[in-house]
């Protein structure tokens, strides 16, 4: 049990934990967090129920999520949730994983600093371990481009094999959507490859099976046609952009306008009517035939957008606006006087369609999008959101492998050679360094074992069989084939995954254990808690 002192120069009540003490309770914490998110890695992975204190409730796989919501109160366990937000913002894929290293990292720790090892020899170590390990990353990569379409579907397999959303149809399906997504929205500069993910636009509605999935070359947008009188489809649409509203402003100052007869009455409305009949005829005479509104159109617009057979939608948020610009080729066009018909975008089809029962207005067919919609269907809401999480971690790790132009391959296989060579290396290292670069090593065997684990395999026969095939000449590439259930080369499984995610989980992992191990007081301050809520609070079960 830690060694809680009041001190006193802290005020009553506050908490401190001092030495070794406090280093053994970070890392016990540390390793607890990796041991609760480990049994979701792989494609033999479980999923998490996590119920809010409002009772909403989520089933996933995707270890940023569940690290999110958690509710998690101790700070030690926030800085490993910090580990897995940083991971899905730089690559979007690989957080189980930088999370387990992490654990990993942090036991091994323990046990040398039970040794009398110094906590600063330590991070020495695990930085010349990581520094190591991004060499070898390197030397067992391969090079991959837009057109290795095979390998690029094979990557997004891998990454969404975990997320537990249906058959292997139905991932394949989806695997290729978002290839063909990506495809569309890569552009090239200065001979590299760049990739803006929220070009990808991400459309979900409940209703139909996971495999009716599709991708729109255009934008779905989730509102409804303003006017029962207006073409619910228009074929070779021109589409106008507008930001300001088809409405008559009011003014800034309180103004009054005094009326004294009907008469007056009839031509101040009838100045309004045409005001907003000008509003239209300039969007008439610039060509358009679909007007999407970033703010309100007035009924009588309506009207005569209408009458003149154009199609509109109003309230259209800023971002959907910005999607539709890049896959039309539009300009959005802040007044009406500035709209003319080079402003306009093209779609082959602009059409209103009811999907689960909502009015839903698809542009699509567009002829070089630079973003695109992918249309996500599912049995359940929990389903669509889980679909949802898999394509967004899928589309991070294809965009990972493209724009570092490198992959490995997975099934641990990348860990176990990292291991292996890293343990050669301890040996130049010398010094008390060497046991930390030889405990880095074993953190990275965590991964395979892991996945062997989950996959209710023996994990120590795994090891063992990993270890001797990977110390004989070309078998670099052997890894755990969970779905097997054996030992196999994942070069020939088409087991692949983005180097650029394994780089990034190492480096996020070693500094988090390097923060961590850093911390030699813990003092709370006066009334908080230095430990996690109970299954009482944070939403647990009663």
């Amino acid at each position: 049990m830690a060694n809680r002192i009041n001190s006193e120069p802290l005020p009553e009540g506050s908490q401190r934990v001092v030495g070794r003490d406090a280093m053994r309770l970070n890392i016990a914490i540390g390793h607890a967090i990796s041991q609760i998110i480990k049994t979701t890695l792989g494609p033999k992975g479980m999923d998490k129920m996590l119920v809010s204190d409002l009772g909403d409730i989520i089933i996933t796989n995707d270890g940023a999520t569940i690290l999110e919501e958690m509710n998690i109160e101790h700070p030690t366990a926030k800085l490993m949730v910090e580990v897995a937000k940083t991971q899905d913002k730089e690559v979007g894929d690989g957080t189980t994983t930088s999370v387990v290293i992490a654990g990993y990292l942090l036991k091994n720790a323990g046990v040398l600093l039970d040794k009398n090892i110094h906590p600063t020899t330590i991070i020495k170590g695990f930085e010349l371990a990581e520094a190591e390990a991004g060499k070898v990353l390197d030397e067992i990569s391969e090079d991959v481009s837009i057109e290795n379409t095979d390998v690029l579907e094979k990557i997004a397999l891998v990454s969404m094999g975990s997320k537990g959303i249906g058959s292997d149809e139905e991932k394949k399906h989806i695997a290729k959507i978002i290839v063909e997504a990506i495809k569309h929205i890569a552009e090239e500069k200065d001979g590299k490859t760049e990739i803006d993910m929220e070009n990808v636009k991400i459309e979900k509605k409940e209703g139909d099976n996971v495999m009716a999935t599709q991708l729109v070359k255009g934008i779905v947008i989730d509102k409804e046609v303003v006017h029962p009188g207006m073409p619910k489809r228009v074929e070779n649409a021109k589409i106008a952009l507008v930001d300001s509203p088809l409405e008559i402003e009011k003014t800034e100052t309180d103004a009054k306008i005094n009326i004294t007869s009907p008469d007056q009455l009839e031509s101040f409305l009838k100045q309004e009517e045409e005001m907003l009949k000008k509003m239209v005829e300039q969007i008439k005479a610039s060509g358009a035939n679909v007007v999407f509104v970033q703010k309100g159109i007035d009924d009588l617009a309506q009207h005569f957008l209408a009458k003149a057979g154009i199609l509109a939608v109003r309230r259209v948020k800023r971002s959907d606006m910005e999607k539709l610009a890049k896959a039309t080729g539009a300009k959005i066009a802040s007044t009406l006087d500035d709209l003319s018909s080079s402003d306009l975008g093209e779609a082959g089809l602009v059409e209103e369609r009811k999907v689960a029962g909502e009015s839903m207005v698809f542009v699509e067919n567009c002829k070089d999008p630079k973003s695109v919609t992918i249309f996500v269907r599912g049995g359940t809401e929990h389903v669509v959101s889980e679909v949802e999480r898999a394509i967004k971690d899928s589309i991070g790790a294809v965009t990972s492998a493209l724009e570092d132009g490198k992959y490995v391959t997975g099934g641990g296989s990348a860990e176990m050679e990292l291991s292996k060579r890293l343990k050669e290396f301890a040996t130049k290292v010398g010094g008390r360094e060497q046991l930390a670069v030889e405990a880095f090593a074993e953190a990275l065997e965590s991964i395979p074992t892991t996945l062997a684990e989950n996959g209710g395999m023996d994990a120590i026969d795994v090891l063992v069989e990993l270890r001797s095939k990977h110390a004989e000449k070309g078998g670099e590439h052997y890894g755990v084939n969970v779905l097997d259930g054996k030992v196999e080369d994942m070069k020939k499984a088409g087991v692949f995954e983005p180097a650029k995610v394994k780089r990034q989980a190492i480096a996020s992992a070693t500094e988090v254990a390097r923060l961590i191990l850093r911390i030699d007081d813990i003092i709370s301050a006066k009334g908080t808690k230095a430990s996690g809520g109970g299954p009482g609070e944070a939403g647990g079960f009663e």
